[in-house]
């Protein structure tokens, strides 16, 4: 008796996926083979290789160049997954094959350094002469006195000597835990917040400011719960105590359950930030690359499908 033959997918070439992402974004083979500063020849094989091994055209011709089928647009994102955890096993094999060493300090705010940072720096582990600080603090490191290496903001930085990469945004919505909602009901409308008790911050208005730009009014005094700690009003949420507004990944990592989900609430970009001369750094340089690469992943497997009422 033989060995049934593997599936197809386990054959996968990335240089096929690749050569399909480029054309996506270019919109035409041409156009993709000088982005990729390849042979158009070789860009049209390879994709036929990867339509025949997809049993589909992933690719219509048009006049201007080429426009993607269903098939084309249905694997958009998976390949994009696929894109960055390639770049994320190049850093990674990048700085092991180095010997740069040193310490990086990595800054960011209390949720980022808990349920972003260490997924991210995890594969970093062990890696020879490299050692990695976490500095999980909701202040703003200053990078220009040297108090971090590499930063993770919801803040684009306004000084000329940084450098500042957007790389994903942080949703957020309204969360509650299921023995709250089955004591005091789930709101159907945002008016009906009024009659919930609500999580807020003691000395923060950016949940009221956020209400009102979205043209609903939530007043201090609903808040019958306020901390400026976010891991304790995270907490207070998930053990019931009332409805708050969360990060996405943080609501996920509790199993709390969305409410009032087309509720338009404007999600933050997330900038990884370094100064210009500490960029020059060898191991600050690969970090700082490999959490570009790795970061935007993270933020979009914690955000859930989007309803058109969300901004």
């Amino acid at each position: 008796m033989t060995d049934p033959a593997p599936p197809h997918w386990l054959g996968f070439d990335w240089h096929l996926v690749r050569a399909y992402l480029a054309t996506l974004e270019a919109g035409s083979v041409s156009a993709a083979a000088v982005r990729l500063q390849a042979q158009q020849s070789t860009l049209s094989r390879h994709l036929a290789e990867l339509e025949a091994q997809l049993g589909a055209p992933l690719f219509e011709r048009t006049g201007r160049g080429v426009a993607p089928t269903a098939l084309g647009r249905a694997i958009a994102e998976s390949a994009r997954q696929m894109q960055a955890g390639a770049e994320s096993l190049s850093q990674v094999a990048a700085l092991r094959r180095s010997a740069a060493g040193g310490t990086v300090r990595i800054s960011a705010s209390q949720l980022m350094a808990v349920y972003v940072l260490p997924a991210a720096l995890a594969p970093l582990a062990g890696v020879s002469g490299l050692q990695l600080e976490i500095v999980a603090s909701n202040a703003v490191h200053n990078l220009l006195r040297r108090e971090a290496d590499i930063a993770l903001r919801m803040v684009r930085p306004d000084q000329s000597s940084l450098i500042a990469r957007r790389v994903g945004q942080v949703g957020v919505g309204a969360y509650a835990h299921d023995s709250y909602l089955q004591r005091a009901g789930t709101p159907l409308v945002p008016n009906d917040l009024a009659h919930h008790t609500l999580v807020g911050y003691a000395s923060s208005d950016l949940i009221e400011r956020g209400a009102a730009a979205a043209g609903h009014v939530l007043t201090r005094a609903q808040f019958a719960l306020r901390t400026d700690d976010h891991i304790t009003y995270g907490r207070l949420v998930a053990e019931g105590a009332g409805i708050g507004f969360l990060a996405h990944f943080n609501a996920r990592q509790w199993g709390l359950r969305p409410v009032l989900p087309d509720l338009p609430i404007a999600p933050h970009p997330c900038w990884l930030v370094v100064h210009r001369e500490i960029r020059s750094d060898k191991a600050i340089r690969q970090v700082f690359d490999h959490l570009a690469a790795v970061v935007p992943g993270l933020l979009q497997e914690a955000a859930p499908v989007q309803s058109p009422g969300m901004v």
